[in-house]
C-alpha cells in the first residue's frame, strides 16, 4: 500500500475517532459552489458538481446546504469568489506532494502553506516540479467485509474499469478520469456500496519514509488538510505498515 492509498486508509481510520465535519462541511461548500460558478448549477450537466454533491451527500450534509452553495455559485445568491490553485513542494525525504487549493485570498494561502511545509520538514516548490510524477484517475474503495468480489469484478470491468487491487482489508477500484462516471453508476445500479468515490491523483512512483521522516510527512499532511483554504493532498510517500503501527496511525 503507497501514497494515495496509504494516506487515505490513515485519514478513515483517524475519522472514526477525530471527526471535524464542520471543517469537512467548509471544504465540500467551496467546492460545490466552485463548480457550480464553472460549469453551471445543473448538476445533470456538470460532471464536477455531480461528484461534489455525491461526496457532500456521503457526509450527510444537508440539502439547503447543498442548495445554497450551488446558488451561490451561479449568482442566484450573494457569495464569496474563489480562487483554485495548485501547489507543489516537497515532504520529509524528498517525497514529493500536491496541494489543491480554494481560497479568497492568494496572498494568505501561499504564506500559509510555505509555513507549514517548513515547520514539517518540507520546502514549498515551483509550479511544475513534481506534478509530472502524477497521474489522475477515478478510484472507489471498499471495505472487504462487505463486498463480494466476484459480483464487485463483474460490475466494474463491465463498465470499463481499469483496475482492481487487492489492499488487505479493502478493495480499490482504479478507472480512467472519463470513466468514472460510467463506472459510479453501475455501481450504484447494483447497489454495491462504496466507502470512496472521487476522481484523484495517483504517483508514478513511491518514496519510502521511515521514522522521523516518517513522522514528519505524516505531520505535513495532517497540517496541510486542516487549512482552511487546502481542498485536497497528494503525496508520493510510502511507510511500512510495522512502522505506522509503532507510530500508533494504523
Amino acid at each position: 500500500m503507497s501514497g494515495h492509498s496509504k494516506w487515505s486508509t490513515i485519514k478513515r481510520k483517524k475519522a472514526a475517532t477525530d471527526s471535524k465535519r464542520g471543517k469537512i462541511f467548509t471544504k465540500l461548500i467551496k467546492e460545490i459552489t466552485v463548480s457550480a460558478r464553472a460549469g453551471g448549477g445543473d448538476p445533470a450537466a456538470n460532471p464536477r458538481l455531480r461528484t461534489a454533491i455525491a461526496a457532500a451527500k456521503a457526509e450527510n450534509m444537508p440539502n439547503d446546504n447543498i442548495e445554497r452553495a450551488i446558488k451561490k455559485g451561479t449568482g442566484a445568491l450573494e457569495g464569496v469568489s474563489y480562487e483554485e490553485n495548485l501547489y507543489e513542494g516537497y515532504g520529509p525525504g524528498g517525497a514529493a506532494v500536491l496541494v489543491e487549493s480554494l481560497t479568497d485570498n492568494r496572498n494568505r494561502t501561499v504564506a500559509d502553506i510555505r509555513y507549514i511545509f517548513s515547520k514539517s520538514g518540507g520546502s514549498l516548490g515551483e509550479a511544475g516540479c513534481v506534478a509530472w510524477m502524477f497521474k489522475k484517475k477515478g478510484l472507489f474503495v471498499f471495505e472487504r467485509s462487505d463486498i463480494n468480489e466476484e459480483a464487485l469484478m463483474e460490475a466494474v470491468l463491465e463498465a470499463g474499469a481499469e483496475d482492481i487491487r487487492d489492499e488487505e482489508s479493502t478493495y480499490e477500484v482504479i478507472t480512467a478520469p472519463e470513466d468514472f462516471e460510467g463506472v459510479k453508476k453501475a455501481l450504484d445500479k447494483k447497489k454495491l456500496r462504496y466507502l470512496v468515490a472521487e476522481v484523484t491523483m495517483f504517483p508514478k512512483t513511491t518514496v519510502m519514509l521511515e521514522d522521523k521522516q516518517a513522522e514528519q510527512m505524516l505531520r505535513l499532511m495532517d497540517t496541510l488538510e486542516d487549512s482552511d483554504d487546502v481542498q485536497k493532498v497528494y503525496s508520493n510517500f510510502d511507510i511500512s505498515d510495522s512502522t505506522l503501527e509503532e507510530m500508533g496511525s494504523l
